[in-house]
Parts: structure tokens; C-alpha cells; sequence
């Protein structure tokens, strides 16, 4: 008997116990991981790529980042965020937290995403670190396609609107405008050749192959396997001159179409990043893009090295962004720029199904359910607190930092829900440190340290 009295004495005292020491290594582990972070940057960084891996763009975002990591010291991870025609990767680059740990490889569809309707991001969301690379407009058919010419490919348009099918890009991307520019300087609709959405060259070349689309439109080095192989064939390039790589492939103006147009691609950080972190950033991508494994990497895939330093690229981004403008907004690219839906449909449909469920949950108070009101209650209350305490997160976690809030929250909602105080603590001090090594570490999923506690 007495055994048992002291066994349950003890099991008493060591709970508590252990809850406090759940303290002691939460806050260690806390102040560990949100504290000063010492040289930038002294963890991973996310360069953010809007299309599809294998993509030009691709290609390059991952050149840049594997010598961006001798330059920096530290892992350089590209993320594709593809989707949107664009949108979703030019965002997430955009509304990063402005930590100079996440940057992206910006693309000519950020001047003309806004034009279309498709979003609110611009140019101007961004702090330009460099222009990076230029590369024109072509346009591909394979090698047993019918059309050994543009001229031939022409009159098959003309002959038959909307019968041939392109793709390149997605809907209004810049592949797609350069072929319904063309079309349009050679006095045929910018739609009589049906537009496949497809997110991104490499995918579209697939399709080409498989007999999906009739023709291509995207830049020489993106197609190059496919042109070297002699499974495809170049009908032009829409640029004032022949490329010195791609000395066999005539201009559209050689052949009588008076059109140019191409891609540009450069670096830019989220808006607010600090004077010195952009300098550090900046310093190291200018030493990348000017050094001579970046220029032999360049030449030898085809791409155009274009290096324009941030001030230039600046003006150079405020210059395109007002003629994609005119381009877009123009009689002729009606069809181009036309958006089904706008920005904010999804995000509204989404909330007004949260008002619905929330409306739902108290309408079901009534006469013949009144022995339900307290659950009722209780659940509207419970989802109300999770909802707050997303809330809270989504303001705090920037300053205070993800261990440190979500730490907190946790213990709190935890306690709430009628947990003794001293096994809250365990397990949010067990649980949340846990989830930082996963994700912040292991998957390199970057979480916020806390403006607060960072240098």
C-alpha cells in the first residue's frame, strides 16, 4: 500500500518535471535555430524557377545555382513553380519573405502576365539583380512534316485557318505571342492557329514528337537535341540576324516576313531585401554570369549571354514592360491575351465556401436540435480558435520565428483542449523542433528564423 502511494508520489513529481525540462529544450532549441544567423547566408537558398525542368529556363537556373553554391557557400536549391501560364512561379519569387534567402529567375512573361489580367505581380515587385541571358524566337516542325519553308507553312494557314495546332509555352506566354505576332504581320488572325497550352518548351517538343501538335515555337537551344538528332526542323528564326551557333537556320525576314521577337531571362530578389544582403547576392551572381565556365556553358547549349547589372536591367525591364504592353492591348492579340478567369475567382470561390461551412455550423441551432447547441458551441468555438491561431502564425511567425511561435501555439491550443500544462509543453517542446528538422533541414523547405533574432 504504501509502495503504491509513493510510486504514484513519484510519477506526480516526475510529470511536472518532465514538462519543465520539455521547456528548457524547446527554448534551447528555439534560441538555437532563431538565433543571430551570423554571414549571409549562412543556410540554404531557393532559386525559384516558374516552368518545367528541362525547359531552357530550367537549364539555366540550374547553371547558375551550381556555381552560385561555390560562390555563396551554401546549397543553391531550384524549385520549379510551374503553372498559371507563369503566374505561380513570378509570385512566389515576388511574395518570398525578404530574407535574400529565395530569389528567381525571372522570364519575359513577368511584362506581360499583369497586361493579361492574370495577376497584380509586375517588374516593380521585384529588385532586379541581373540580366542574365536573350534568346530569340524559332519555330520547329518535324523532320517528315509536310512544310519545308515558312512560305509553305504560310500558305498551309492560309489555306486552312485553325486546322494546324503549336504550342511552346502556355496560353499568352511569350512563344505564344511571338508565333500569333508573326501571323499577324503576315496578314493572317493571330488565332488561325490553335494555341496547346503546354508549361514549357521541353514538354511541347514531346508532344511535337508524339504527333500532339503540328509545329513548335520556342528558342534554338531549347530544341537543339531534337535539331542535332534530325528529328525536327528549323522554318526560321525571329531575329534581325542569323545566329553565329545556328549559322543554317534563316531569319523570318530573310523570307519575307518582317517580325522579331524573343525571351529575355534575369535574376530578381523579392522587394525589401537589405542593402547589404542584395549587394552580397548580387556580387556573387555578377562573378557567375561573367565567369568563363557560365560563358562556355552558354555557347555550348546555344543560349545568348546577355549581363546587364541591376540599374540597367531596371530600365530595361520598365522599357519591355510598356511594349508588351502596347503589343497586348492591341486589336490584333485579342484573342491572345484573353483570360477565361481572373486572379481573384479561385481565392473568392474559396472563401465563400469557408463562409458556407461557417454559416452551415451555426444554422444548425434550432427547435428540434436544441440538445445539440452545446456541441454546436463547442465546435463553432474550436474552429474559430483554429482559425485565429492561423492567423496569429501567419503575423508572427516572420518576427518571432517558426519554433518560437508555433512552439507556442501549439502548447496553448494543446492546453485548451484540456491537456494537462506539463504534457502540452512536452509534446509541442518534442513536436514542433521536430518538424523544423524535417522540413527546414532535411527537405530544405525554408522556414522563418524571426526577423527579431536574425542579423
Amino acid at each position: 500500500m504504501t509502495s503504491s502511494r509513493n510510486r504514484a508520489a513519484l510519477g506526480t513529481r516526475t510529470l511536472p518535471a518532465l514538462g519543465a525540462l520539455g521547456v528548457v529544450a524547446w527554448l534551447t532549441v528555439g534560441l538555437c535555430g532563431c538565433g543571430p544567423r551570423g554571414e549571409y547566408p549562412s543556410g540554404p537558398v531557393v532559386l525559384v524557377c516558374p516552368w518545367s525542368a528541362g525547359g531552357g529556363t530550367d537549364r539555366v537556373a540550374r547553371q547558375v545555382a551550381a556555381q552560385l553554391e561555390n560562390e555563396l557557400g551554401v546549397p543553391v536549391n531550384v524549385v520549379n513553380a510551374t503553372g498559371g501560364a507563369g503566374v505561380t512561379g513570378h509570385t512566389r519569387g515576388a511574395l518570398a519573405r525578404p530574407d535574400g534567402y529565395t530569389f528567381a529567375i525571372m522570364t519575359a512573361e513577368l511584362n506581360m502576365l499583369h497586361w493579361r489580367g492574370l495577376t497584380n505581380i509586375t517588374y516593380r515587385d521585384y529588385e532586379p539583380l541581373m540580366l542574365i541571358n536573350r534568346d530569340d524566337a524559332a519555330l520547329f516542325v518535324r523532320a517528315d512534316a509536310p512544310w519545308a519553308t515558312l512560305g509553305e507553312l504560310k500558305a498551309a494557314v492560309a489555306a486552312n485557318p485553325r486546322a494546324l495546332k503549336a504550342s511552346g509555352t502556355a496560353q499568352g506566354g511569350i512563344w505564344h505571342v511571338a508565333l500569333a505576332g508573326w501571323l499577324v504581320a503576315d496578314r493572317l488572325g493571330a488565332s488561325d492557329v490553335i494555341w496547346v497550352s503546354i508549361n514549357g518548351a521541353a514538354p511541347s517538343l514531346q508532344e511535337l514528337m508524339a504527333g500532339g501538335v503540328d509545329m513548335v515555337c520556342c528558342s534554338l537551344p531549347e530544341a537543339q537535341a531534337l535539331l542535332d538528332a534530325g528529328k525536327i526542323r528549323a522554318l526560321g528564326l525571329m531575329a534581325a540576324a542569323r545566329l553565329p551557333s545556328f549559322p543554317d537556320v534563316p531569319t523570318f525576314k530573310e523570307q519575307g516576313a518582317d517580325w522579331a521577337l524573343g525571351t529575355w531571362r534575369g535574376l530578381g530578389i523579392p522587394a525589401g531585401v537589405s542593402a547589404a544582403r542584395k549587394a552580397r547576392l548580387t556580387e556573387a551572381v555578377r562573378r557567375v554570369v561573367t565567369s568563363k565556365e557560365y560563358l562556355e556553358f552558354m555557347a555550348r547549349a546555344g543560349f545568348h549571354p546577355a549581363a546587364e547589372p541591376p540599374d540597367e536591367f531596371s530600365r530595361t525591364l520598365a522599357d519591355l514592360d510598356q511594349q508588351f504592353g502596347a503589343i497586348l492591348t492591341s486589336p490584333s492579340f485579342k484573342s491572345v491575351q484573353a483570360a477565361r478567369f481572373g486572379p481573384m475567382v479561385f481565392p473568392a470561390v474559396l472563401a465563400s465556401l469557408l463562409a458556407a461551412c461557417v454559416a452551415a455550423l451555426l444554422a444548425t441551432r434550432g427547435p428540434k436540435r436544441r440538445h445539440a447547441e452545446p456541441a454546436t458551441r463547442q465546435g463553432v468555438a474550436r474552429f474559430a480558435m483554429v482559425v485565429a491561431w492561423v492567423a496569429l502564425y501567419v503575423v508572427l511567425a516572420e518576427r518571432a520565428g517558426f519554433l518560437l511561435v508555433a512552439g507556442t501555439l501549439l502548447f496553448v491550443m494543446l492546453w485548451r483542449l484540456r491537456l494537462r500544462w506539463y504534457v502540452a509543453l512536452l509534446i509541442a517542446a518534442i513536436l514542433v523542433p521536430a518538424v523544423y528538422q524535417v522540413f527546414a533541414v532535411y527537405l530544405r523547405a525554408p522556414l522563418p528564423w524571426g526577423a527579431w533574432w536574425a542579423a
